[in-house]
């Protein structure tokens, strides 16, 4: 690990000469990625410097204990900075488990009214406020893209994106069916009411960027022919290609040069394989929506939002708090942080056994 650390230091110390050199300016789409890895390394690189700085202080309190006038504060500073080596280790382990290559991406919210009906479309808008206000909180920014609400106003489906920094890492958590249990307001009885609704929370789908290989491709030529067999070139300017990985064939013969009918050909392939890998993330993105939102039945719960008792309680984590409000108005980083945390220490723990 030591070694890796140093490494990465280094890359950091190439990464700040490189920003601070007068031909990078003239290249936005350069200074933009060597500053977006430079923002991925400083909090490594950060907590290492400040672990090698505090073993340094730990190794002289050390050697200070032996002085009789010096041991006293020697002992003291010898525990504050074995406490400190401690707590920067773990963070150090952390922070180098293999991070979700999502975690930086915007992400698409969706949410529906599960069971309950009328109440569990109420509940949905108020999900949807909750969500808005932890966005703004953040400094993010909120669209939305569809909608359907019922007569009461409340929320049948909704979708939005949400755009900011770090957005999918903090709410990838949220994906799942939330319960609430409150009196409606549309019950004249002042029954509780246990209604629910689905969140889904998606990593925006990056725009495909297709490069064909060559090595990938086959090139036959052939002579164009018309209908019945008869040539309208009597020289093989027909092309036809061959995608190999995924035997996908493409042929074009309506250009009368060779060159013509290849490069549109390859047009035609790109256009194809582009479709063909849209179309692959786009199953994906249903299969994990599937997965995530399940069928929306109350047993399926991750959290419960009690307004009698004023509780929300995250049952993944067994967290409870006291202040359905405040988590209501977009308070959420509380829950949140305790999700982080658990997710990282089974990281950390399947990484030790590993």
């Amino acid at each position: 690990m030591m070694d890796k650390l140093r490494g990465l230091e280094q890359r950091y110390e190439v990464l700040e000469a490189q920003l601070s050199a007068p031909e990078t300016y003239g290249d936005p789409a350069l200074v933009a990625r060597l500053n977006r890895e430079q923002r991925e390394l400083e909090p490594v690189v950060g907590a290492w410097r400040a672990l090698e700085g505090r073993r340094r202080d730990l190794a002289e309190a050390e050697a200070l204990m032996g002085d009789p006038d010096m041991k006293d504060l020697a002992r003291e500073e010898f525990a504050q900075a074995k406490e400190d080596v401690e707590r920067l280790e773990l963070e150090l382990k952390l922070l180098l488990l293999p991070r979700d290559p999502n975690d930086g991406k915007n992400v698409i919210v969706e949410i529906r009214a599960g069971v309950g009906g009328e109440e569990a479309a109420l509940f949905a808008h108020s999900l949807h406020r909750m969500y808005t206000m932890y966005a703004e909180r953040r400094g993010w920014t909120v669209e939305v893209t569809s909608l359907s609400e019922t007569e009461l106003g409340g929320v049948k489906e909704l979708s939005m994106v949400i755009e900011g920094e770090g957005a999918y890492s903090r709410l990838k958590f949220e994906s799942g069916v939330h319960r609430v249990q409150r009196v409606p307001e549309t019950e004249s009885g002042g029954r509780i009411h246990t209604s629910t609704a689905t969140v889904a929370v998606l990593p925006e789908v990056d725009e495909v960027e297709f490069e064909l290989n060559p090595a990938d491709i086959e090139m036959q030529v052939f002579r164009s022919s018309g209908a019945g067999g008869q040539h309208v070139n009597k020289t093989s300017s027909a092309v036809r290609l061959i995608h190999k990985p995924t035997g996908t064939v493409v042929e074009c013969q309506q250009e009368r040069s060779q060159f013509q009918n290849r490069d549109k050909a390859m047009q035609i392939l790109r256009a194809r394989l582009y479709d063909e890998q849209v179309q692959a993330q786009a199953e994906e993105v249903t299969a994990q929506r599937r997965s995530q939102v399940g069928s929306g039945m109350r047993n399926e719960r991750i959290r419960t939002y009690n307004f009698p008792q004023g509780r929300v309680t995250d049952h993944r984590i067994g967290l409870t708090l006291y202040k359905i409000e405040a988590v209501m108005d977009g308070g959420l980083d509380e829950v949140i942080d305790g999700l982080v945390t658990a997710d990282q220490a089974e990281r950390l723990r399947r990484s030790e056994e590993h």
